[in-house]
């Protein structure tokens, strides 16, 4: 089977999509199908993969994100769509791109891959300290009504987790199936920790070897509630008894940088690339705290779990379905006193035995392959079940 990706926010400098369309190329090289991407870009160019390529079409730039691009001009796109003659064209975000796809003239099935939560990402944070998320879901009817109409465009809108298909199907989405996303867990492991490594990230934050060892991984973006998240582990530890590695970058760093600045015990360190060395960094770290309650699974929570380190997150988005009680705290979303409480409470338990349940949960984490032989055999059925 051929699949075409039209995804409007792959970039070599993204986030969590770049990480999941890198490895979707090596889950259908795995599976025997092909995989072309279409992206937006700063120049035509195509990149040779596993299983096909990259395409990027020459778009302007993101206003507000320098990281990324904006399809622009259908043409492009859909000329490419006619070159590569797909059985399945995949729209990876509910915006220009997905109507580029919808209105193609080609026969191909379409699906519409929801990455993220638009509603959940922004007015949900910005609208918190005067309404609830039940009103602003309800402010927002607008984009619903548009959603409704777009993925009526479309054979099937699939999610990374229950908790968005839930939120779709109550705003009255149809056709949506959840397929939870995994990780690469032979990358991701419990073994890789290294102690030196531990002891020098401590020592980088003005922190004995004897203090615990708190990370914090991904971009730099309000949504990520980096600020909240230093507050909370100050707040737990308020001596030397707690470092916190802050790994990332992005439009937000000013702010996040001012917010650490008033911690002597907080590290910023920029963005690791390379997996292995993020794998061994996760596996060293005592435990992760999560801020952000409008991700639909959970990426950088999922690797923490498969290398063996305990998680403290958000009780909204996707981090609740991952959670393991026995390696894991909730707390209420957006809360510092909360995350600070739910952190105090995890690194109180007993050590030994809750590095134990750490390693045990780590290997019932999903696997990216699975996620991937159960997205492809979906869209299979989907065009398999085409019209002749």
């Amino acid at each position: 089977m051929r699949v075409v990706d039209v995804a409007e926010f792959y970039s070599p400098t993204g986030g969590g999509v770049r990480t999941y369309i890198d490895r979707k190329f090596e889950g259908a090289a795995q599976l025997g199908h092909e995989l072309f991407v279409i992206a937006p870009g700063p120049s035509d160019a195509f990149e040779a993969r596993r299983a096909g390529g990259v395409i990027r079409v020459r778009s302007p730039g993101l206003p507000f994100d320098a990281n990324y691009h904006m399809f622009w001009e259908a043409d492009p796109v859909r000329r490419w769509l006619d070159r590569l003659q797909p059985d399945l064209v995949e729209a990876s975000s509910p915006w220009r791109g997905a109507w580029i796809v919808a209105n193609w003239a080609g026969p191909a099935r379409r699906a519409m891959f929801m990455h993220a939560d638009p509603v959940a990402s922004y007015p949900h944070r910005w609208l918190a300290p005067i309404a609830s998320p039940q009103r602003v879901d309800r402010l927002f009817e607008g984009f619903w009504s548009y959603l409704r109409r777009l993925a009526g465009r479309f054979s099937s809108v699939v999610t990374a987790g229950p908790w968005l298909s839930e939120r779709l199907q109550r705003q009255g989405v149809d056709a949506v199936t959840s397929i939870p996303l995994g990780v690469d867990r032979g990358a991701f492991s419990p073994a890789l920790r290294d102690e030196r490594l531990r002891s020098a990230l401590l020592a980088a934050c003005g922190c004995p070897a004897t203090a615990r060892l708190v990370l914090g991984v991904g971009r730099f973006h309000p949504e990520k509630r980096w600020p909240m998240v230093i507050e909370a582990v100050a707040r737990a530890g308020a001596d030397a008894s707690l470092g916190l590695v802050l790994v990332g970058d992005g439009l937000d760093r000013r702010r996040i940088q001012r917010a650490a600045a008033r911690h002597p015990h907080v590290r910023i360190m920029p963005p690791i690339r390379d997996r292995a060395r993020l794998a061994a960094w996760l596996a060293s770290a005592d435990a992760l705290v999560h801020g952000c309650e409008s991700e639909t699974f959970g990426l950088i929570p999922a690797e923490a779990m498969a290398s063996g380190l305990p998680v403290v997150g958000p009780d909204r988005g996707g981090f609740p379905h991952l959670a393991q009680p026995a390696s894991s705290e909730i707390y209420r979303a957006g809360d510092a006193r909360a995350a600070a409480a739910a952190l105090a409470r995890l690194l109180a338990r007993d050590p030994l035995a809750l590095k134990s349940a750490a390693n045990a949960a780590a290997v019932r984490v999903r696997r990216d392959l699975d996620h991937f032989a159960e997205l492809f055999g979906h869209y299979g059925s989907l065009v398999e079940g085409a019209p002749a």
